[in-house]
């Protein structure tokens, strides 16, 4: 299927095959609805971009992750389901080793390492990385971390999805779509796009930039995610992630030098082995000021609605928030209250 097309009934249109599109769509397929997924192909956006960390600790003050304790089991069953059902491998555990960057990181992780032995760990040998790190000032471990390969979700779903005639690749056009799908729940898991969608272009969106380096690093262990300053993460063909920027203010979508010459530079003082970098990408995510997904029908509209704003947590909380609307909209299950679109009813009914 290859263009709009109205002669088709669906009980859902999701607009958006990132990873909330994806995970959405699966759990209404799995219910049994009829749905045609709707995504204008791009080679960098926010969820082909992102690295795939699953991380429960998260910020300079090491705190927990929002909602982890339930969110990142769910995702992980929802994965490993996924990786039977599409015979393919997508999720491993891959638990962070926190190269201390200050003494005073140092220190703040052997203090809070005392109220979260749940997800923080001590490393019992510290010298066995030498071989491969600089780090004066020691390790700390978060554990249980896990890493998504999304792209080969993404792509795998995408095939599926082709196979079976319910994916139309192009640039949608909102005042198109309602029209020609006047009898399906069109929901929107647009992602940054979000920001111009007239029937949500008032949620408090906060547009947030960031880039990466895709790194050759022969002969360093790919069972971790070292960080120290930046991260270094397995990524697809036997290369290395290496970021990432977080930046508010932004001309465009593209790459900067400023950011490879930094993590360049970073990446010198850090390895003690050689790399070379073989691309610099970037994507801007659709982030919000509360930093909280939206998720639900419009007050309004309700044949309308979004999963969106999920920030740089995607890979943690959008199978659970999917499996929540998806839950809604079959059977009429609340949504948490936090994430729940409906929580902004007066700006989107004004």
């Amino acid at each position: 299927m290859s263009q709009l097309t109205p002669q088709y009934n669906f009980d859902y249109v999701i607009v958006g095959q990132g990873i909330c599109g994806t995970l959405l769509s699966y759990f209404l397929n799995r219910e049994g609805k009829k749905i045609l997924v709707i995504d204008e192909p791009k080679p960098y956006t926010a969820s082909k971009v992102a690295s795939g960390v699953i991380n429960p600790i998260t910020g300079r003050r090491l705190v927990r992750t929002w909602m982890i304790e339930d969110v990142m089991p769910f995702a992980v069953d929802v994965y490993k389901q996924l990786e039977v059902e599409l015979e393919i491998s997508f999720i491993t555990q891959n638990n962070i080793l926190d190269f201390h960057p200050t003494a005073q990181m140092q220190l703040a992780f052997d203090e809070k390492l005392q109220q979260e032995s749940a997800y923080l760990k001590e490393v019992q040998d510290n010298l066995q990385w030498q071989e491969y790190f600089n780090y004066p000032f020691g390790i700390g471990e978060i554990n249980p971390c896990w890493l998504i390969n999304i792209n080969q979700l993404l792509e795998k779903w995408r095939t599926l999805l082709q196979q079976e005639n319910v994916l139309i690749e192009t640039k949608m056009d909102f005042n198109q779509l309602i029209g020609l799908y006047p009898n399906s729940t069109i929901i929107f898991c647009d992602g940054v796009n979000g920001v111009d969608n007239p029937y949500f272009n008032k949620l408090p969106y906060a547009k947030n930039k960031g880039e990466a380096l895709i790194v050759n690093i022969p002969g360093l262990p790919r069972n971790n995610i070292y960080k120290s300053g930046m991260s270094i993460v397995p990524w697809k063909d036997d290369l290395w992630w290496v970021g990432s920027s977080y930046e508010w203010n932004f001309e465009d979508e593209l790459p900067t030098e400023n950011f490879r010459i930094k993590m360049e530079n970073q990446l010198k003082q850090f390895l003690k082995i050689p790399f070379q970098i073989v691309d610099h990408i970037a994507s801007v995510r659709p982030a919000n000021i509360e930093r909280r997904p939206f998720v639900g029908l419009h007050p309004l509209h309700s044949n309308i609605g979004i999963l969106n704003g999920m920030g740089t947590k995607g890979c943690s909380l959008a199978p659970y928030f999917a499996n929540q609307l998806a839950q809604h909209l079959v059977y009429q299950s609340p949504i948490d209250p936090l994430a729940d679109v409906f929580r902004f009813r007066k700006i989107l009914s004004s």
